[in-house]
Parts: structure tokens; C-alpha cells; sequence
């Protein structure tokens, strides 16, 4: 499972958004996923992923940016692809 596929996941069980509303344009907070769900979905991902996202204010808005932010970070902190893969178990 890839980063956007994971993330649509945990999107339409957790935050109830509906999968056909998550386009690479859906932004996030008009989806219902309100600054404390973007920290709460932050977090989960972190530990999921075996990531370590900065503290800085990074503006993540919409699915794509929050996407792309995340296949960044696993890149510059060389995450296996296997980890990322089986992350969720799904």
C-alpha cells in the first residue's frame, strides 16, 4: 500500500470523509479534518510509518500536500519500502 493509499484509508474509516472526495485538490479542513485531526492523523502516521515529522508549522491544506510531505520525509529518512508498504497491515 503507497502513501496516498494509506492515507485515503485512514481518512475514509477514522475521519468518515468519503473516498470519492479525496482528490490530489481536497482540502483537508473543508473535508471536516479540522487542525487537531490533522495533528491526530500526523501522529498516527508517524508511528505507523516509523517516521519523525518536524514540529515546524508546515502548511499541509489539502490531500496532496500532506502526501507528498510524507513521501518526503520517508525519503530523507530512508524508511524501507517494506515498512512503508505494510504499514496498517492492510
Amino acid at each position: 500500500m503507497n502513501i496516498e493509499e494509506r492515507l485515503r484509508a485512514i481518512l475514509t474509516s477514522e475521519y468518515k470523509v468519503p473516498a470519492e472526495k479525496l482528490t490530489p485538490d481536497a482540502r483537508l479542513d473543508e473535508l471536516g479534518v479540522d487542525s487537531l485531526g490533522m495533528i491526530e492523523l500526523l501522529f498516527k502516521l508517524e508511528d505507523e510509518l516509523h517516521i519523525k515529522i518536524p514540529t515546524d508549522d508546515t502548511a499541509l491544506a489539502t490531500f496532496a500536500d500532506v502526501a507528498a510531505f510524507l513521501n518526503r520525509l520517508i525519503a530523507e529518512q530512508g524508511v524501507q519500502a517494506a515498512q512503508v508498504d505494510s504499514a496498517g497491515g492492510a
